[in-house]
């Protein structure tokens, strides 16, 4: 299915892909207000000439607006002098990414193809549910993990995203949605999950100061709680992370021998098992309330047998961990050297997990047709220049 045919706007919603917003310039002088902190944004009106006392006050009305409100026009903030608002516009830009492409699988999950400003492409997800909706934010342009089963990790790095890069995919999903402005009750984005493109503790700064933006009560207000850092396994950063953010954690564990882990997840050769998982027995505020979760990818032959699941479980029980495991078919790509586990194995596997007493439930693959599930994120920017590399004549 083309992505045209794909589009399906939600009722009542403003879609960025019918209503396109521009990218940002990167020669552009005007300072990006998206992504600042209160007194950041205080600070770059005093910084443009705004006497102390008068840019106090903006900053709290400049943070409403842009947090709260949604509003990416000065002109609409209807509590700041209309003499002032065209020496706002002059000096400041209220941007989100520019939307390249938009997709909507056949099971509602949208994807979004966003450009940064100097021309590089990522990609973000939201995954619609019964009773809650997650966005799938992503930390870098391209990875430098090089995980053997994830399609994005075959990507290289270009560069971590900024502040107003990881705030604005959020806001950008609530334009999609129509969720302005911000309230706790009744939205369909409730959740917020750093499993896009990239390890966001190699982007620990800007993750960090992004999602408490996101988790201010007074702006886009989603509790920690309902925020999950994915990582796969960089140890130093890891207690850092508990005390400096305070979000629920994920681990892309995927297997439980060094043999199997070094293959697939190389990074295991510098964080090897036992060191991550004693980082995870000393994760600030994890408890029986706030597990940790383990991803792990169901590969046949290599990490799915009963021997794996039952050394899964000694392993957790061995480092006392308040865990849960999210067993997760594996999604093909091509050129990919695996394939999924069979459905009566990955069965199995959850069943031994679950007589070890710990929760192993098997995730649903999201939004395959347009290339959303896990570890899918990178085929729209490639599959949209090869088809027009297909399209020129020869």
């Amino acid at each position: 299915m083309s992505a045209d045919t794909n589009l399906m706007p939600i009722p009542g919603a403003v879609d960025p892909v019918t209503v396109p917003r521009p990218a940002t310039v990167s020669d552009d002088p005007r300072v990006e207000l998206i992504g600042l902190s209160r007194d950041a944004i205080r600070a770059a009106l005093e910084g443009a000439g705004m006497d102390a006392r008068m840019a106090k006050m903006r900053s709290k009305q400049l943070w409403h607006w842009i947090y709260n409100r949604g509003v990416t026009d000065f002109a609409l903030m209807t509590d700041i002098a209309k003499a002032q608002q065209p020496w706002l516009a002059e000096r400041f830009r209220i941007d989100r990414p520019a939307v390249v492409e938009a997709q909507v699988s056949s099971d509602g999950t949208r994807k979004w193809l966003l450009k940064t400003h100097d021309n590089h492409e990522f990609e973000m997800v939201f995954i619609p549910d019964a009773d809650r909706g997650t966005l799938c934010v992503s930390s870098q342009v391209g990875c430098t993990l090089n995980c053997r089963f994830c399609h994005t990790g075959t990507m290289r790095l270009v560069r971590n995203l900024d502040i107003h890069e990881i705030v604005g995919q959020v806001m950008l999903a609530r334009d999609s949605l129509g969720e302005w402005p911000s309230q706790p009750e009744g939205r369909m984005l409730t959740n917020i999950v750093m499993m896009g493109m990239g390890e966001p503790l190699y982007n620990f700064d800007n993750v960090r100061d992004a999602l408490k933006i996101v988790m201010d009560g007074d702006g886009l207000g989603l509790s920690k709680r309902r925020i999950t850092l994915s990582t796969s396994g960089v140890v130093p950063m890891m207690e850092k992370c508990g005390e400096e953010i305070g979000v629920n954690l994920a681990v892309s564990l995927h297997a439980v021998t060094k043999e199997i882990r070094d293959e697939i997840v190389p990074l295991n050769r510098k964080y090897g098992i036992e060191e991550l998982l004693q980082a995870c027995a000393d994760y600030p505020g994890a408890n029986n309330a706030r597990r940790i979760t383990f991803e792990y990818v169901m590969l046949k032959d290599k990490n799915d047998s009963d021997d794996h699941a039952r050394e899964l479980v000694r392993l957790i029980r061995h480092y006392r961990l308040p865990a849960k495991v999210n067993l997760i078919p594996f999604n093909p790509w091509p050129g990919a050297v695996y394939e999924c586990s069979t459905p009566e194995r990955i069965r199995s596997f959850s069943n031994i997990v679950f007589e070890g007493g710990i929760s192993a439930p098997v995730r649903t693959p999201r939004g395959r047709d347009i290339d959303a599930a896990c570890g899918q994120l990178k085929t729209a920017a490639e599959k949209k220049r090869r088809s027009e590399r297909d399209a020129e004549p020869a």
